[in-house]
């Protein structure tokens, strides 16, 4: 699963990153230890064909047939191998996907009696896209847009951690995933494990556990033991 990442980086990378220009008053915010259930950027089509656009979302899908927004709770993840079928993903797969950019992203790994957090971030550092579905919920007169992020097999390094792993889109392939015109058979040919070559681990601290603490010494990297 993936339960938790960062995105700290800066507004013209993500420009270069996205081939676009972002609103001037898209406030971008280091985020150390972002949470289910809060908001967060996510790149996708702007309507009526009028290019792309990075927006807030809620963390945690709430199906727009859904009687109840507390349903996000547990739609933070959807599995790649089935989310094109099963019905409270279906029609976001097919018409609403997502790329969620982040700098990093946590898993956490049995160690004894108690589980240790790891961050997996690029070797250069750079940011990177997860696949994600985004839906818009409304009843009366609250509306939400929320999302979800798809996890796959874990690559080399993530399995030596969990035994899933966040699905990683190749800048290469971000048109073809935010096309509602992409067929089903080639959106799954992008939801497989990224390579590990390009990235790496380090155990941090467990006070990543708690979704208050959000600050940079978060992601340093301390002793397995500690």
């Amino acid at each position: 699963m993936c339960g938790r990442f960062a995105l700290v980086t800066e507004k013209h990378i993500l420009e270069m990153l996205y081939d676009m220009e972002l609103r001037a008053d898209f406030d971008l915010q280091p985020r150390y230890n972002i949470a289910p259930s809060q908001d967060v950027p996510g790149l996708r089509l702007a309507p009526k064909g009028s290019g792309k656009e990075l927006v807030e979302l809620k963390w945690g899908l709430v199906p727009f047939w859904a009687d109840d927004e507390s349903i996000g709770n547990r739609m933070i993840n959807a599995r790649a191998e089935t989310a094109a079928e099963k019905p409270v993903f279906r029609d976001a797969f097919k018409k609403r996907r997502l790329l969620v950019p982040v700098t990093g992203f946590y898993e956490w790994k049995k160690e004894g009696n108690s589980k240790r957090p790891y961050y997996i971030y690029r070797r250069d550092n750079r940011p990177f896209s997860l696949a994600g579905l985004w839906e818009r919920w409304k009843r009366g007169s609250k509306s939400l847009e929320t999302f979800t992020i798809l996890t796959t097999e874990p690559n080399e390094l993530v399995a030596t951690l969990h035994n899933r792993m966040p699905v990683i889109i190749h800048s290469a392939d971000y048109q073809r995933w935010l096309d509602p015109a992409t067929i089903t058979e080639d959106l799954l040919s992008l939801l497989t494990p990224y390579s590990a070559d390009e990235f790496a681990a380090r155990p941090v601290s467990r006070l990543v556990n708690n979704p208050a603490n959000d600050f940079p010494e978060l992601l340093e990297k301390i002793s397995s033991k500690d």
